[in-house]
């Protein structure tokens, strides 16, 4: 599967790969619920920290590999340049467009925004330890990102459509870390605070945007694949560090308020 092909059935391929991610989140929520019932409530974990260590060890050895090939200009950057290049010369104007109004969901602006009036929506419901999660993790990102972008100064492809206009550097793509921190975060949020019957819907709700927006980076030629690949994994990573705190300090207090 070469970059030409590739770009040629871009749009079809975001498709499919939506599709699948919102299979398997339908199936892993699916599989959760069921592991779930029949515990104490004070025991019910939205997350397992076996499973959250194992997707953070497995995040962080892709976001390594990755990283080595950016850093050592290996294969990897070959195809990334490729890709880039055949998106420029066969991504439609029109659907450029479409996509860069899109990819706003992850305006870190708007994101901040949202980040501000959640945690006064937490502390004004005394949700004090939620609401320090909260920032936590959005500043962790943030701080984990800016770091990385300086260390490896990479370059953006060049791209001339004009929708999308950025300037800093392109490794990783602080889009997919930030979106998939920021909604995987509110999803946990709304999980810990709305009833079970809109649980499936948040979950599905968050993949989708998420794996619009990092893909979204890639086809307006803002990224290269591998920046949104190293986002989503260090991403990935972050989160899964913070629900699993998060879930750790809520089933405690549980437990010691059911005893």
């Amino acid at each position: 599967m070469n970059a030409e092909w590739i770009s040629h059935h871009a749009l079809s391929l975001w498709g499919i790969l939506l599709a699948c991610a919102l299979l398997g989140a339908d199936v892993a929520w699916r599989r959760a619920v069921r592991r779930r019932e029949g515990l104490d409530p004070s025991a019910r974990a939205f997350l397992r920290p076996t499973t959250a260590a194992a997707v953070i060890v497995a995040m962080l050895v892709l976001a390594s590999v990755v990283a080595v090939e950016v850093r050592e200009a290996a294969g990897l950057t070959v195809f990334d340049a490729s890709l880039a290049t055949d998106l420029r010369a066969n991504m439609p104007r029109p659907v450029l467009h479409a996509i860069a109004w899109l990819t706003q969901l992850g305006n870190p602006i708007g994101l901040a925004v949202v980040t501000g009036l959640v945690m006064i929506a937490l502390l004004v419901r005394r949700h004090v330890q939620l609401a320090l999660i909260w920032l936590g993790s959005l500043a962790g990102t943030a701080l984990i990102n800016s770091t990385l972008k300086a260390w490896f100064q990479r370059e953006r492809p060049l791209h001339d459509h004009g929708f999308v206009v950025e300037h800093s550097f392109s490794f990783p793509s602080g889009h997919a870390s930030g979106c998939t921190v920021f909604y995987g975060m509110l999803a946990y949020v709304l999980l810990v605070l709305c009833p079970p019957r809109l649980h499936r819907g948040i979950v599905v709700a968050a993949v989708a945007v998420i794996t619009l927006v990092g893909v979204s980076r890639i086809l307006l030629q803002v990224h290269y694949f591998s920046d949104v690949l190293a986002g989503y994994a260090t991403g990935l990573a972050w989160l899964m560090l913070c629900i699993g705190s998060a879930e750790y300090v809520r089933l405690r207090e549980g437990r010691r308020a059911a005893s």
